[in-house]
């Protein structure tokens, strides 16, 4: 049943307040929805950006479980409004509702490029890989105006620096300008998630995201233009998309990826009730199989904080998964891994620019 206040064209079905920061409660205000849209009388929301102005643009990351160290997110919440996006709970620290304000009250950071060059100009910098999207999609449609990721790309360039790139938008193809010349380096490659291929599911699952038929497209584009391009399977959401698994590894390989590999969902935070919110919503009939087994990967719980077995899942569903993957991947001769980026080439910014900073 649809709830009477959900929002159509967004994901997550609720925009409750997060209470882990002991945040008061806050009515919403109609002034930041849309003008009264359609025949039908809904008012769609309308989507907000607030200039950030960060100190460093570079995060760091210790976690033993994933392959960077360091990443570039150019905006905060993203409008994709992918049900299970784990960054959600990041918006409960700017005292907004990881559901829908999380999809429509955005942070960008004009200044990246400009704190990029500094920080890569300072002294005894080392150079590993820059990771772009891993937190919020940096090709989601705000990119378009601002055209922060874009900037980003160009110092990363100017000095050659190796970068990774992960989307679900088939919008990274714009910069395959930048791209492609450092891919031809060995300083760059592209990682396109693609969750499902039937539509009538990622309405639902990734609203505002591109069709896996673009994303597909731009896969094929990236790899004719020399740039190594591998498909995320990222999540696998058991009983909803799981069924999918081989045939998304086909359609991967049809369109000429050099990799591919897969997450189970995860539910951190106040995902897993929107994530139970929207089941209710879209998939009752099979809501409480879903979560059964997602619980049965997650050691009982609705999610599992643990390194590295937060990535694999665990139990007997978690092993059929893996068995499943691993015989597409042989079916559909993917190779062993391509070997890393490289790091030599690199050349700290200089001249007048990075002096007045």
């Amino acid at each position: 049943m649809i709830r009477p206040d959900a929002q159509s064209g967004r994901g997550a079905p609720e925009n409750r307040t997060p209470t882990r920061f002991s945040l008061p409660v806050r009515e919403a205000d109609g002034d930041w929805l849309d003008e009264r849209e359609g025949q039908d009388g809904e008012q769609p929301l309308r989507t907000i950006v607030t200039v950030e102005q960060p100190r460093t643009i570079i995060a760091r990351n210790q976690s033993p479980d994933v392959g960077f160290d360091r990443s570039i997110n150019p905006y905060r919440g993203c409008e994709h409004g992918c049900i299970y996006c784990f960054a959600r709970p990041t918006h409960a620290f700017h005292d907004l509702s990881p559901g829908l304000d999380f999809e429509s009250k955005l942070f960008a950071k004009p200044n990246a490029a400009q704190l990029l060059r500094a920080e890569l100009g300072k002294p005894g910098y080392v150079c590993r890989p820059m990771a772009l999207g891993t937190n919020t999609d940096p090709y989601q449609p705000i990119e378009g105006k601002w055209r922060i990721t874009r900037s980003v790309l160009e110092v990363l360039a100017e000095t050659r620096h190796p970068f990774t790139i992960t989307t679900k938008s088939d919008r990274v193809v714009r910069d395959i300008d930048i791209i492609a010349p450092m891919a031809a380096q060995r300083l760059a490659n592209v990682a396109i998630s693609i969750t499902s291929l039937t539509p009538e599911v990622s309405r639902t699952l990734e609203p505002r995201a591109p069709a896996a038929r673009k994303r597909l497209a731009a896969v094929k584009m990236l790899v004719e233009a020399g740039v190594p391009c591998i498909v995320a399977i990222a999540p696998v959401v058991p009983q909803v998309t799981d069924h999918e698994l081989e045939a998304i590894v086909a359609a991967a390989a049809e369109a000429g990826a050099v990799g591919v590999f897969y997450l189970p969902v995860r539910l951190p935070h106040e995902v897993a009730p929107l994530f139970r919110a929207w089941l209710d919503e879209h998939y009752a009939e099979r809501a409480a199989k879903v979560m059964h087994t997602i619980q049965s990967m997650r050691g009982g719980k609705d999610n599992d904080p643990n390194w590295f077995s937060r990535m694999r899942g665990s139990g007997p569903y978690a092993d059929l998964l893996r068995a499943r993957f691993e015989l597409a991947v042989k079916k559909n001769g993917f190779g062993p891994p391509r070997p890393p980026l490289r790091t030599d080439l690199f050349e700290p910014p200089s001249g007048p620019q990075l002096r007045l900073l």
